[in-house]
Order: structure tokens, then sequence, then C-alpha cells
């Protein structure tokens, strides 16, 4: 009997380990490669680019989940680009603890059209750190009107990636663009703070572009053009909760300035702020024949603070008054709507809709407006607009 028992628990000892061997192992493991041994000198004074890049190349070639580590201090880096075209791993995270900076001399990083460049990546994260481009000495070379500057470099871009996750940093000072995403599919933007003067130029926050599935949420924006500019060719974007200001506003376009140009569709802006913005949120686009288009705009709960123009579609835009063009926009606005907007305009006019006599604005609808001049009710200014007011607008309207 006592035999029987042992051959008994033997047999379903052999059986349970061989279940257990048949059973799929996954492994988790990380990879951490900090930049230090790669050579990277966290002193502001030599260039870490070249550890950088070795510590990219070294990530990519993993086949695990790898962490490229960048521990607190000041480094200097000149323009460096991350391609994912042959990395193995298809989750790489930037972790960074210290202070990634520029040069006093502007061409330094305005030599290149980006400062760091990442190109079809697959499931890259960049978590915290600080890029400080220095951005004004080439501000100043601009306002000079001096020709020999360098249009300057965009600090951050993504292009033909996806799977992007962008969490916890801080832009100063971009001599550009901040952010930029082109043809870039599932990207997320989290708790982010980008500062730059109210008067640089062309220093865009984030730039969205040809583009599917973006998020951008909990973002607090400051500098001299718009906090978001959302491009031809954007698709699925969420906007929820950010402060704009200084700058000029959240705009969809510019837009028309091609004849042949993708369209903009399926877009939600939600829960903003504005505070002493030239514009709040704007459409805009050139006064040109387009195939573009715009619509499925969702404009919802915003608060305006003294901004200029808070509901504005511009179809004849041109900014400097140069070489305007003297048609009417081809852009087609399609299902837009504006509702729990409220707060203070720093103009008597507050909603100016300015559609084209070609194309113009249609199912422009207005619900639970909300706005001030002066202590008094706000007013509008619509041509070519076909639209209608849902709820309570306590301004004068054009519906």
């Amino acid at each position: 009997m006592e035999k029987f028992q042992y051959t008994i628990m033997y047999a379903y000892l052999l059986m349970s380990a061989t279940i257990f061997l048949s059973l799929p192992i996954q492994s988790h493991a990380t990879i951490l490669f900090n930049v230090l041994s790669f050579g990277a000198k966290p002193n502001g004074i030599v260039d870490s680019a070249t550890a950088f890049a070795k510590a990219w190349d070294a990530a990519c070639s993993s086949t695990d989940a790898a962490v490229i580590y960048v521990p607190k201090g000041r480094y200097l880096v000149s323009p460096v680009r991350f391609s994912g075209e042959s990395c193995k791993s298809l989750d790489i995270v930037f972790r960074i603890d210290g202070t990634l900076i520029g040069s006093g001399d502007y061409n330094f990083l305005g030599r290149e059209e980006t400062w760091f460049s990442f190109e079809r990546v697959t499931g890259v994260s960049v978590i915290g750190g600080s890029f400080d481009a220095k951005g004004p000495s080439l501000w100043a070379c601009k306002a000079s009107s001096n020709n020999s500057c360098p249009a300057g470099a965009t600090t951050i871009s993504f292009v033909e990636s996806s799977r992007v996750k962008v969490k916890g940093l801080l832009s100063l000072n971009s001599q550009m663009f901040h952010i930029v995403i082109n043809r870039c599919r599932n990207v997320k933007i989290n708790d982010i703070r980008i500062v730059a003067d109210g008067k640089s130029p062309n220093t865009d926050g984030i730039h969205v572009q040809l583009s599917t599935d973006v998020e951008i949420r909990n973002a607090s924006i400051k500098t001299g053009d718009d906090c978001i500019s959302i491009g031809p060719g954007t698709k699925n974007l969420w906007v929820e909760r950010v402060t704009c200001g200084p700058g000029h506003g959240i705009s969809i376009g510019s837009l028309g300035k091609d004849r042949e140009e993708e369209g903009v569709q399926n877009v939600t802006v939600k829960k903003t702020v504005f505070v002493g913005t030239d514009n709040g949120l704007r459409i805009k686009s050139w006064a040109n024949p387009s195939s573009g288009f715009v619509q499925r705009v969702r404009f919802l709960e915003s608060h305006m603070f003294n901004v200029k123009f808070p509901l504005i579609i511009d179809q004849h835009y041109c900014p400097h008054n140069i070489n305007c063009p003297s048609q009417e926009s081809g852009v087609r606005i399609n299902d837009v709507i504006y509702q729990g907007v409220r707060g203070t305009s720093a103009t008597k006019i507050a909603v100016k809709l300015d559609c084209s006599a070609k194309a113009p604005c249609t199912r422009i609808r207005m619900k639970d407006i909300s706005l001030r001049y002066a202590n008094e009710a706000a007013q509008s200014s619509c041509v070519n607009v076909l639209g209608n007011a849902l709820g309570s607008v306590k301004h004068q309207t054009c519906f």
C-alpha cells in the first residue's frame, strides 16, 4: 500500500512538472543604459551628443525593454538624431533627471532643423527632464533684421513614429517650435510645461500635422506663437486641460497654403484656459484655392481672461499683410461646436467668424457662451457663416 502511494505521488509530481515546463515563459527584463557610461559629461561644457547617440544605439540593439538614463546635471548637447529603423527593442524610455542645454551661440543648434529628432521610432517614451535651447540670442538676431540668421531648430520632433509618450518635461526658450508631431500615430503628451517669451518668433508650443490619434493633456504653455497649432492631415486629436498664455491661442491651421492638402477632422479641445492671448480658439486659412477641409471640431468648456479674439475663424489669414492672396479660401469648414465658453474679451468683437465667400462655413453651432468686454456683453461679427445658437449666448450673436 505504501509503495502504491509513493508511485501515485511520483506520477503526480512528474505530471505537474511537465505542465509547468510547457507554459510559456515571459521575460520582463529592462536593461538600463546610463549616458555617463557612454561618455556624457554633466558639466554643461563638453558636448555630450555622441554619448547620447551611443546610448541610443545600445538600447536599440537590445531585444528587451530599455531605459536610457540621464542623471542630474547639465548636459551640453548638439543636434542629435535617433533613428528607429534598425531598433530591435520596441520599448525604449528616455528617463531624464538632468537639464539638456544648447549654447549661447545660436549656430550651435540653429544649423539643423531639429535639436532632438526621433525618426521612425516605435514605443519610445521621453519622461522628465528640462530642455533649454537658449533661444533668446537667435530671437535677437531675427529682431535686428539680420539676413544671415538661421531659421533655428525645433527642440523635439517625432516623425513617422508610433506609440510615443512624452511626460513631465519642461521645454524652455526653443529657437523655433518646441515639440513637433509629424506623420505619427498613437501619441500621448502629458504633464508638460513650455516656456518662451511672449514676443519670441515662431515658437509654437506643440505642432501636430499629418498624424492620427494624438492626445495632449495637462499642459502649461507660454510662448510667442500658437500654444498648439494643428496642421493639415490631423485626425482624432484630443486636447484637454491646457493653459495658454502668453501666445496666439490654440489654432487649427494655417491651412490652404497649398492647393492639394489633407483635411483636419475629429478634433476635441476641452477644459482650456487662455490668459492674455492674441486669440483663443482659432481656425485660420489662407485665401487660396485648396482641397483642404475642417470638420467635426468640438471646442468645449473654455475660460478666457482678457483675450483679444476669444473665438475666431479667419479665412483671409495673412499675418504680416505682405503679398496676401486676393482669392477666396477653398478650405471647407463644417460641423464646429463652441460650447461652455466664458470670460472676458480684450476687444469689443469677441466672436469673429470671417469665412470664405467661395466655401461658407456650415453647421457652426454655439451653446452656453458668455463673453464680456469692459463690463458689458461682447459682440459678434460673422461673414459667410451658416449656423445656429443651441442655448444661452450672452452677447450679440450672428445666429
